[in-house]
């Protein structure tokens, strides 16, 4: 019989949750320098480079890899041998004490992200609290731990289908992906559940993604059942989209493909997918009653020395005296290097705006978005001598629906933000001769290191959610919807999924 002391376990998950923010999976790290350095298209190349950039000035930093910083998900399987110092506090309690700790954290404050009263108010529970914990009762003397923080832009393109049971699911996933967009930063992993009923599959997907990324020693040694097999041609067909880092269009798309299994009804076939985005964190302890998880921080020199360099091609701009003429310059796939004042803004803020106009009350006082850029961020609390904290853009498309009122009402002059545009929203920029500009999703860190000045202008009680004015220096971004509305999301990968087809006909040959 071992004897867990609760405070050993809330311990191991706070200082759990603190490490896995500012330190990647190096197996990761190590696949997407692989990934860097096989890259052809220069857009995803750049990206990528962000990104390893980024992860090691967040190492260095212990700071967070990106300013969404998660949903806790906690699998925790406890040994039938196990007993409690304490019963005053559940499973689920001591796993919220640890994540109300670690995101309070005065020295690494982490975002705050989870709401109460989802179908409701939404409102900030401050603490990141609840997590979301599994709990499996299993043979033996240990507690194990396997947790993760997972951004809500790639939990969001979460996929599910009953399958016949002779249909394709190597097929469902090629067929669906594309529709997922770049919402969920590629390049990473994909987490397939395979079984049980529909709520299982999706359990299962989720606890795949904890897995270690290994698919290069699969290919090495071959496949040695059906899973493997699978888990192969999906990795396969999946890079020949052409999707490539960013949804820009390139070689690597996913770095990894995971699959989990368990038995099923004979007129079912349950499958979930789910993708870990550029910044999957997890990490995996055991106690055994000898005290807290020890968890030794990688070595920073197992990170790859990449270098991002800034060509001679990229164009310098002063925000503060852009106009519509000007931008009708720019080109998609060009990269911008932004000085000057932004505004920023996400869901929350759009909806307080549309209600304001709607209302006839208009913009509050200090708000000006008359050849202005939004961007769309929620950036992490600043410390110390932080101007801010860690401020990588969200999901552009979230924003759509309120895209046509902010340039036709507002005299907004663009938006920046991650990921593709619908093509609704792409023809509204067209027609007001506005631009897209995409900043790297992963690569927070390193945004906030462009931002000079920030100060909150609106919506203070929104926290994250609220308007503030930043001041940049040298912000890099990439030209993703210009003014004639030609759209890098779209012409990217097609121009790639060609490239990549014409690749393997020469190979064949």
């Amino acid at each position: 019989m071992t004897i867990i002391k609760q405070q050993d376990f809330i311990d191991s998950i706070e200082d759990a949750l603190q490490y896995i923010s500012f330190y990647h999976p190096l197996d990761f790290i190590q696949a997407l320098e692989t990934a860097y350095h096989k890259e052809q298209s220069q857009a995803a190349k750049d990206a990528i480079a962000q990104i390893l950039i980024n992860s090691r000035m967040s190492a260095e930093g212990h700071r967070p890899i990106c300013q969404d910083t998660g949903i806790v998900t906690c699998f925790v399987k406890v040994g039938m041998e196990v007993k409690w110092d304490k019963t005053d506090l559940t499973v689920q309690q001591m796993v919220d004490e640890g994540t109300r700790r670690a995101y309070t954290n005065p020295d690494n404050p982490l975002r705050a992200s989870i709401v109460a009263d989802p179908a409701g108010a939404r409102k900030n529970t401050k603490d990141n609290t609840p997590s979301v914990v599994h709990i499996d009762l299993v043979a033996g003397d240990q507690v194990e731990v396997m947790i993760a923080a997972k951004g809500g832009g790639s939990e969001n393109k979460t996929k599910m289908a009953m399958l016949n049971p002779s249909d394709s699911i190597a097929d469902w996933v090629v067929k669906t992906l594309p529709t997922m967009g770049a919402g969920w930063c590629p390049p990473g992993m994909l987490g397939i559940g395979i079984g049980g009923t529909a709520e299982k599959a999706g359990v299962l997907a989720k606890e795949s993604l904890m897995d270690p990324v290994d698919i290069q020693e699969l290919i090495d040694r071959g496949p040695q059942n059906a899973e493997e097999e699978l888990r192969l041609e999906i990795y396969e067909r999946v890079n020949k989209l052409g999707i490539g880092a960013q949804g820009l269009g390139g070689l690597t798309t996913v770095v990894d493909v995971k699959i989990n299994s368990v038995p099923t009804h004979a007129a079912s076939k349950p499958v979930v997918m789910i993708p870990n985005c550029a910044a999957t964190r997890h990490v995996h302890f055991h106690l055994d009653g000898s005290g807290p998880a020890n968890l030794t921080p990688p070595k920073l020199e197992e990170w790859p020395e990449v270098t991002w360099e800034i060509g001679d091609n990229v164009r310098r701009v002063n925000v503060d005296s852009l106009t519509k003429t000007d931008i009708a310059e720019w080109k998609t796939g060009e990269t911008v290097l932004l000085s000057g004042k932004i505004l920023t803004g996400r869901d929350a803020a759009h909806k307080r705006i549309q209600q304001l106009l709607e209302s006839g009350e208009g913009l509050p006082d200090g708000v000006d978005f008359t050849n202005k850029f939004i961007y769309y961020v929620g950036p992490v609390d600043a410390v110390g001598d932080e101007v801010v904290g860690p401020a990588g853009p969200t999901t552009a498309t979230r924003m759509d629906k309120f895209t046509e009122m902010m340039l036709a009402d507002t005299g907004l002059l663009g938006t920046i933000g991650k990921a593709e545009r619908g093509p609704g929203t792409v023809e509204s920029i067209k027609n007001h001769k506005s631009v897209y500009l995409m900043a790297v999703g992963g690569a927070a860190y390193l945004v906030s290191k462009a931002i000079k000045k920030s100060r909150v202008v609106a919506f203070e009680e929104l926290g994250m959610e609220a308007i503030y004015e930043f001041e940049v220096e040298d912000m890099p971004v990439t030209v993703a919807v210009d003014s004639s509305g030609e759209s890098a999301h779209v012409t990217g990968p097609a121009i790639w999924q060609a490239k990549i087809e014409e690749l393997d006909e020469k190979l064949k040959a």
